[in-house]
């Protein structure tokens, strides 16, 4: 639910913050106070081109904030893997700013993002309704999904298996092209996965070799240097050179000399202890020296060979990984590839069977699913027929259109959807055949049909907030009432924005807000208000009749809300 459109700076508008509530939202205003312009700005908010003449003269930039409340499993999930939270477990903050530059940028929850995003999450939470917001309608190819929702419970699992088909049969088709692809090409091909084979098995990789490799390469360059550091270390630990003693012998001496005293003091002795460990770990430590420095191997060729066995490994990971794990990977891939190309003629077969299989599987669930689609399709044009009657359409045949031939199917009709192509058609004169909605329908009827739609599938439509733009184009009297009706029971289960001028639809509102132009210090402000009751009755009057308030026009207005609560209590 839209809880709150918060408008800086945008055209005539200088600050504007509108609380919504539940239910059925009303807006409505002078010809000219700007009620197309807070749908400009709710439209830009959710990812629409950003526009820089849209911004207020004398400043830097527009912002447009909408708050939200939502739990929407999708949506929630989307944000998830965005890195981003909701506040307090079920707000969203969808923030646009324009700049004067050109440049906008785009906030989710203050988490600069793309207004890709934007668009993806904002199909959950909103869908205008306006003269020229109609793209489930207008393009063809969201008709099918706009029928299926009409049945989702019947067809969503269906439809599922189907795509899942669909998909396994796209992969096997893609598989036998390349076992049947051009033989030059195939035999190239295993040439070089024979070669590249021969190379890797030739080199016998051990996995962690390249590291042993490294840290013995380390040691062999190193040996002259290790060598002549642990010949002095010895010398100094156990040997001397003539001119100083060596340390053991040193340690030896200071034992001896603290021998004769160590009695006389339990710390004297202590230290003596102490020196006597310190000789025997030298001497181990001299051993250990010595038994290394012994060891140590001056050999130029093993060196040679070290260098040459990891240029030769390092050759193979500039070709086939970065580390010997990913090599002998790469070897298993390429030896099932040059399995499968040797063996191509009879996995062929195996795959040319499995195709018939799996498209005889997916034909067989296509024609079942076209077949509850049709059955939903009549239901579908008598409901819609109906209701358009009603809102002042009386000559309308509206007619689901399937244009394939699923008994004669031809490959190049299979979709992810099933053999279906379908598109709406419409005839709303009388003696005209019907053709598609995009051709036929003018904006007034368009948003008459899609409040139709919206009316029919309330209980499957997931989006929560509606908002209906220039809804009552062409229509008054009982046609209006109808509309506002309408509008009432579909407020019961959406949240709905609707701008109107008709008092028939405004009486049915649970929130009125009016739009007013002002002029403040040579120049122009658009701002918005919600209604008291008495005001609502003032407004209502004004719409009925002008500027001029009679006491019938207001006491019209009354009853005219008094029936409209009375519409709105039995719907409870």
């Amino acid at each position: 639910m839209l809880l709150e459109l918060i408008i800086n700076n945008f055209a005539l508008i200088e600050r504007l913050d509108i609380r919504f509530g539940g239910g059925l939202n009303i807006l409505t205003g002078e010809t000219g106070a700007g009620k197309s312009i807070i749908i400009d700005a709710v439209n830009m908010a959710i990812g629409e081109r950003a526009d820089k003449n849209f911004i207020r003269t004398g400043s830097d930039k527009s912002t447009i904030q909408m708050i939200f409340r939502s739990q929407n499993e999708h949506l929630i999930k989307i944000l998830n893997e965005k890195g981003i939270d909701l506040f307090d477990n079920d707000i969203i903050i969808i923030t646009r700013e324009i700049y004067s530059s050109g440049r906008s940028t785009s906030r989710i929850n203050d988490r600069v993002v793309t207004t890709s995003l934007v668009k993806e999450i904002s199909k959950y939470l909103i869908d205008i309704h306006g003269q020229h917001a109609h793209q489930s309608l207008l393009f063809p190819e969201n008709h099918i999904d706009i029928l299926d929702s009409f049945d989702e419970e019947n067809i969503i699992n269906l439809k599922k298996k189907v795509s899942n088909k669909y998909d396994e049969l796209k992969k096997l088709e893609n598989k036998l092209i390349k076992l049947c692809g051009n033989d030059l090409e195939r035999e190239r091909k295993k040439d070089l996965l024979k070669f590249q084979l021969k190379e890797i098995d030739a080199c016998e990789l051990k996995v962690g070799e390249d590291t042993d490799l490294l840290s013995q390469h380390h040691l062999l360059s190193n040996s002259e240097k290790i060598f002549t550091i642990m010949s002095n270390s010895y010398e100094k630990l156990y040997n001397g050179d003539g001119r100083y003693l060596s340390i053991m012998d040193t340690i030896g001496n200071i034992i001896h000399e603290l021998e004769s005293i160590k009695d006389l003091d339990n710390n004297i002795n202590n230290m003596y202890n102490m020196l006597q460990e310190c000789s025997y770990t030298i001497e181990d430590v001299s051993r250990d020296i010595r038994n290394y420095r012994d060891n140590i191997e001056f050999d130029p060729f093993l060196l040679e060979q070290v260098e040459q066995r990891l240029d030769l490994i390092n050759n193979l990971k500039r070709k086939y990984g970065n580390s010997i794990d990913e090599i002998l990977s790469y070897r298993e891939k390429i030896f099932l590839e040059l399995e499968e190309l040797e063996n191509n003629e009879t996995i062929a077969a195996e795959v040319k069977n499995n195709i018939e299989k799996i498209k005889n599987e997916y034909l067989e669930l296509s024609i079942e699913l076209s077949n509850i689609r049709k059955s939903v399709a009549s239901k579908l044009e008598d409901q819609i027929t109906s209701i358009l009657e009603g809102l002042n359409m009386n000559k309308v045949i509206f007619k689901v259109n399937f244009k394939n031939d699923i008994h004669q199917p031809d490959e190049r009709i299979f979709t992810p959807k099933g053999l279906d192509k379908v598109e709406f058609l419409i005839s709303t004169n009388a003696g005209e055949a019907p053709k598609p909605i995009a051709k036929i329908a003018s904006g007034g009827e368009m948003s008459r049909i899609m409040l139709a739609f919206k009316t029919i599938l309330a209980h499957s439509d997931s989006i929560p907030t509606l908002i209906f733009d220039e809804i009552d184009t062409g229509i008054s009297g009982r046609t209006a009432n109808i509309v506002g009706e309408k509008l009432a029971i579909l407020s019961r289960t959406h949240q709905i924005l609707c701008i109107t001028h008709l008092p028939q639809i405004a009486s049915m509102a649970d929130h009125h807000f009016y739009i007013e132009k002002n002029y403040q210090n040579n120049s122009t402000l658009t701002n918005v208000h919600k209604l008291s009751e008495n005001d609502r009755i003032k407004e209502l009057g004004r719409l009925l009749g002008g500027i001029t308030l009679t006491d019938l026009t207001l006491e019209h207005a009354r009853e005219m809300i008094y029936l409209g609560n009375q519409f709105k209590n039995s719907l409870k």
